[in-house]
Parts: structure tokens; sequence; C-alpha cells
């Protein structure tokens, strides 16, 4: 079973719900254990709130891009904005521990902790910020579409 989509949403805090929204019910309707669909939600709606939160920049369109693919017994999602991106060779930056009482910088690593790979980066020739991360799927007793 393959099942990808990909959206173009603007920077507004309303299409976070969304992206979220979109994401659990794919994998409800496609079987994907409950618990696995919470982690991965929660990771999208980390990233999809960073590229609200930081991808813009001068000449943006002030949108960014959201694609999922649940292929096999994987699921991998990419979050790419147009913003400053991170820093050359500065993807260790991000994983840094945050203070206890901080109100903001726990996004990436809470994705970490949630997924089972994660990537970070530069979108090639543009600039932005690309946030992938994947996690291997679990499915219910009872998932109409079971990867074969």
């Amino acid at each position: 079973m393959s099942i990808w989509w990909s959206l173009h949403l603007r920077r507004d805090a309303a299409s976070v719900p969304l992206a979220r929204r979109l994401l659990l019910g794919t994998m409800e309707t496609a079987g994907v254990d409950p618990d696995v669909s919470y982690d991965l939600s929660v990771a999208l709606s980390e990233a999809c709130a960073n590229a609200v939160e930081h991808g813009g920049g001068a000449g943006s369109s002030g949108a960014y891009r959201v694609t999922a693919y649940l292929d096999g017994e994987k699921c991998r999602i990419e979050v790419a904005d147009e913003g400053p991106g991170f820093p050359p060779g500065g993807h260790r930056l991000p994983f840094r521990a945050v203070h206890p009482g901080a109100e903001h910088g726990r996004g990436l690593c809470l994705i970490r902790e949630l997924a089972d790979h994660v990537r970070i980066g530069r979108a090639p020739g543009r600039g932005g910020a690309v946030v992938s991360f994947d996690k291997t799927l679990k499915w219910r007793k009872d998932a109409p579409l079971v990867a074969v």
C-alpha cells in the first residue's frame, strides 16, 4: 500500500490543525495504530508551527508545503518553508537543550523524540528550511489497507 499527499498552505496558525487532521484521517482510514498516528500528528503540528513562525522572509510567498508518504511499513513527512532556513552545517543547532521554563524552542526536540529518524536542512537551490521525519508504522488488527 502506498498513499501520499501534498499541501501548499498559508503561513497562518489555522493551517496547522488542517494538516494535522488530514494526516490523522489518512492514517485512521488506512488502519494505522492510533498511538503511532498520534505521535506523527504531534510531530507534524510542531513542524508546521515552526514553518508558520519562522518560514517567511523577503520575497517569500507566505506559504509552506507539507508532504506525507505512507509507503509500506513507514510514514515519512516533510515540511518545507521559504524562510531563511537553517545555517549551513548547523543541523545540530535545533537539538539543543531548552530551559524548562522556556515557552519556545522545544518543537524540533519533540519531533526527534516522536519520530524514528529526523532530517533538517535547507531546501536545495532556493533556501528555506526542510524538516523531514519518518516512523515505522504499526497497524490495527482490522486495518483495511494493510501493507503487503
